[in-house]
């Protein structure tokens, strides 16, 4: 799914500067680097993607979070949105969608 995504990321132009395997690899990974951006799934070893989602965002207020999920994780995308993601995406992943979410985000 990483692979997908940022396939899709990087045919519309953007630089994908990093990928994390798990919670605690995404937030080593926005503290070296600081993107822009970041897209994150909900579902992940080590630390799932909201408590990853919390910690960046204790570190860096104004980061901008993209999360991932399956269908049927409506509760919680609910959380990831009220603990600060800028917007969320559903896999199976549509480039249209990607691309429409990420656009929004990176104007705000």
């Amino acid at each position: 799914m990483r692979m997908t995504l940022k396939n899709i990321m990087t045919e519309a132009g953007h630089d994908v500067v990093g990928e994390a395997g798990d919670g605690i690899q995404a937030i080593e990974q926005y503290k070296a680097t600081q993107p822009e951006l970041v897209t994150m799934d909900i579902t992940m070893p080590e630390m799932d993607g909201i408590e990853a989602l919390k910690e960046i965002k204790n570190f860096d207020p104004n980061a901008k979070i993209v999360m991932c999920s399956a269908m049927g994780q409506q509760g919680m995308v609910i959380e990831a949105i009220q603990s600060g993601a800028a917007d969320f995406i559903v896999k199976p992943f549509n480039a249209e969608r990607i691309n429409e979410s990420i656009g929004k985000v990176l104007s705000r």
